[in-house]
């Protein structure tokens, strides 16, 4: 979740004074540190997962499934054992560390893994040893289980403790969430309310909903119970939730009349029909991921089946602190720039010209065949990018190269969010403080991360973009891949630029129901610079070729790809396919038998996913709903129904190999 430092923050009011300060001070910091590690070469590959996981409370009884709020206690006795380790001189297998909800652990190797292949095959027992230690510490009743979003969020009664949300008061002012779901830590709390402030408004999130059979059209939410509580200021409530309307709304007379109650999109302007809407940021960082430093399956929201497949599109919203003018809504007057992004959101930049770029590529160094070629283009970055120029020039005068400076200068147009009263005077050239403070509030698809300061630790690149899957055989799958694919890349001196608008189109391609089997999505054709092994498909060279009239095609020709085209390979011109050139790679390298068949296991659960042989985690869900005995096809998710599901995925993580189907548990 980012810095998780200590202190007394400042609220929003208070806070945005030192805003300046704070971005002055944490480019300096980030120049001192460059300056330190600049000419570092040749480090080893060290790197590590991050699997976020949700604790639930499974009630046999009422047949209800709920949130454990109680995890937070679970927390601090995984730290302690962690801590006590250390303390003695021992290393510890996984690390601990707080998330957003206080119902999730995040739970990383305790050491980094290292380069070797052998390494890849330590993923899965880790991930099983840090579940079953996590299970180990928690009450009876409850489970750790690794699900995107938890269905029922938002649904009254969803946590254990029950404790109703406060709409009037509180961090987020949810009608929907309690603030007690969110991590106490003083980080998070103040992350929700300095959001909420700055944007001068609640977040509004409006996810399309899946229109069964018995849907109602059009789909019109009722109110939530905090809004028949007579105690609620209601005026107030829509006061703070009608951005989406240039006019307002008309506060119907209370106490609300139980017969003629208003529906939710009537009194909440924010709340889309035909959508189901969240207002918080509990919604979006209180989902789980799985990261690599080195999609597909959130189909259900507040208890309702959605016509999404990720959870991107909610988290996204959830922490868009951006005022109406930075959003464009209104000219802008008080605000420095108009910002067409979240602050979580994909790339907006390409950082590096190339595998050559300073030097620091091993792998070719090591390959005497390696060809490095001009791959970079300037017309790849072609969204515009918004940028401080004081700070772009600040940065390239200390000599960190254009590309670099433009990404910071682009991160660093955002405010800071937490900014703790004992940290704001510090000693730039031994704290990274104000850094982190912007860097890690900007939650891009790809974080480039320098070193902490005074430390061995290299440079690091975090990819952010998976959805956790339900078992930890498909975690380790996907996280292996990412991996794979970069040696890969490097080996095969592989091209995958494409113009930055074209990835941005995918991501939003990428978030459709069943868009992994339905869509098609930009890529190059032409990836390969040289000739190369033949790849199990068959392809040697996918290259620019001759045309009738002699004329090569173009070199930097897009195409439009199924999934299954470009993980497999096929479609026109005979895309190569990633998993057959990492399939290559790995033939290449010489891989022991063994290790090459549980490699080539996790590569199967890929290349399944992409052809249809094997459902996504959002297809089996969605399934697993709409088949059960209590669903009424009207997309609206029973506690019964909930109940069955968790039960399902629980028993699912005990099982071998991927997750094809979820269990009818008895």
């Amino acid at each position: 979740m980012g810095l998780l430092s200590v202190g007394t923050p400042y609220v929003w009011e208070d806070a945005k004074k030192h805003a300046d300060h704070v971005r002055k001070h944490g480019i300096l910091q980030f120049i001192h540190i460059f300056n330190c590690v600049k000419d570092r070469r040749r480090d080893r590959l060290y790197w590590g997962d991050e699997v976020e996981y949700i604790v639930v409370h499974l009630d046999h009884e009422h047949k209800r499934a709920t949130l454990a709020l109680d995890a937070h206690d679970t927390l601090h006795k995984l730290e302690e054992l962690e801590l006590s380790a250390i303390n003695v001189g021992e290393s510890f297998p996984s690390s601990w560390k707080p998330e957003y909800g206080r119902y999730m652990l995040e739970g990383t190797p305790g050491q980094p893994y290292g380069s070797t292949l052998g390494d890849l095959l330590l993923v899965e027992d880790n991930m099983r040893a840090r579940r079953r230690l996590a299970q180990s510490l928690l009450p009876p009743g409850e489970h750790v289980v690794t699900l995107t979003n938890f269905p029922m969020l938002g649904v009254p009664g969803f946590a254990t403790p029950d404790t109703p949300p406060t709409p009037n008061q509180g961090s987020s002012k949810s009608i929907f969430i309690t603030d007690e779901a969110i991590n106490p830590h003083p980080r998070f709390r103040t992350l929700t309310a300095n959001i909420r402030r700055r944007r001068g408004d609640k977040v509004v999130i409006n996810i399309p909903i899946f229109k069964d059979e018995n849907t109602p059209s059009p789909f019109l939410e009722p109110l939530p119970p905090s809004l028949l509580d007579p105690s609620v200021d209601i005026a107030a409530v829509v006061e703070e939730t009608n951005s989406l309307s240039p006019d307002p709304v008309q506060v119907p007379p209370v106490p609300l009349d139980p017969s003629k109650l208003p529906t939710l999109p009537d009194l909440i302007s924010d709340a889309l029909p035909d959508h189901i809407y969240m207002d918080c940021m509990c919604f979006g960082m209180g989902c789980s991921c799985l990261q690599v430093t080195l999609q597909a399956w959130s189909p259900i929201f507040r208890g309702y089946l959605a016509d999404v497949d990720c959870r991107w599109q909610v988290i996204a919203a959830s922490v868009d602190d951006r005022t109406k003018e930075e959003r464009s809504i209104q000219p802008l007057s008080s605000s420095r720039f108009a910002i067409p992004k979240s602050r979580y959101e994909s790339i907006s930049t390409y950082l590096s010209p190339g595998p050559r770029h300073l030097g620091c590529n091993s792998a070719a160094d090591d390959d005497e065949d390696f060809v490095a070629g001009d791959l970079w283009k300037d017309k790849y970055n072609d969204i515009p990018l918004v940028h401080d120029e004081t700070i772009k020039e600040k940065l390239v005068q200390n000599d960190i190269d254009e590309l670099l400076a433009r990404h910071y200068a682009h991160l660093f147009i955002r405010d800071p969010l937490v900014i703790f009263s004992e940290l704001l005077c510090s000693d730039d050239s031994a704290s990274s403080d104000h850094f982190e403070n912007i860097q890690s509030t900007n939650w891009q698809t790809m974080r480039f991360k320098p070193p902490p300061p005074q430390s061995s630790i290299g440079w690091r690149v975090e990819f952010r973009s998976m959805e956790i899957q339900l078992n930890d055989y498909d975690n380790a799958a996907f996280a292996t891949f990412v991996i794979l694919l970069a040696r890969t890349i490097l080996k095969f001196n592989l091209n995958f630029y494409m113009p930055l608008s074209k990835v941005d189109q995918n991501m939003q391609t990428a978030q459709l129901r069943n868009a992994v089997l339905d869509r098609r999505f930009y890529f190059r054709r032409h990836v390969l610079t040289r000739e190369m092994p033949p790849t199990p498909n068959g392809s040697t060279h996918d290259g620019p070729t001759a045309t009738a009239n002699g004329v090569a095609d173009d070199p930097d020709e897009l195409g439009q790809f199924t999934l299954d085209e470009l993980i497999n390979g096929g479609g026109p011109g005979g895309f190569p396919g990633l998993v057959p050139l990492v399939r290559s790679y790995l033939a290449s390298a010489g891989v022991a038998p063994a290790a090459l068949a549980r490699l080539s296991g996790y590569l199967d659960v890929l290349a399944g996913r992409a052809s249809g042989q094997l459902p996504t985690p959002a297809a089996l869900l969605r399934r697993f709903v709409r088949a059960h005995r209590d669903y009424r096809g009207d997309s609206v998710v029973p506690q019964s129904t909930a109940y069955d599901l968790l039960r399902a995925v629980r028993a699912l993580e005990d099982r071998p190999g991927t997750a094809d189907q979820l269990p009818i548990v008895p």
